[in-house]
């Protein structure tokens, strides 16, 4: 299954709980999704709180798909194809350099990976 594929099953879930509807108690605006996503984010650190090695694999893989919807549907209600992005972002990185010397780095954008 693709990212697309992810999309739309992704879509049709959230549409059959009437999230897209404008009364909907759960607005899927891009605010209250990039704070969905910020929160499920977190979630992933606490299963690193305090130990370096994942206990409970389950739990971890279920807080990763969560992240990975709330990017999905992120991605989609703002028109953004996250395929092309990745791959874009990712030809982008293959340029640049990491562990330089911070004297000889004349540009950085902060954020980016």
């Amino acid at each position: 299954m693709d990212i697309k594929e992810l999309t739309q099953k992704m879509n049709a879930f959230v549409e059959s709980k009437g999230w897209y509807a404008a009364d909907s108690k759960r607005p899927q605006t891009p605010k209250n999704l990039s704070i969905s996503l910020a929160l499920e984010t977190a979630e992933i650190l606490e299963h690193f709180q305090w130990r370096e090695e994942v206990t409970d694999k389950d739990e971890l893989a279920s807080e990763l798909a969560d992240v990975t919807l709330y990017l999905l549907q992120l991605a989609s209600v703002t028109g953004i194809d996250l395929e092309q992005a990745v791959l874009k972002k990712l030809e982008v990185n293959q340029s640049r350099e990491w562990d330089m010397d911070e004297s000889k780095v004349k540009s950085r954008k902060s954020g980016d990976l």
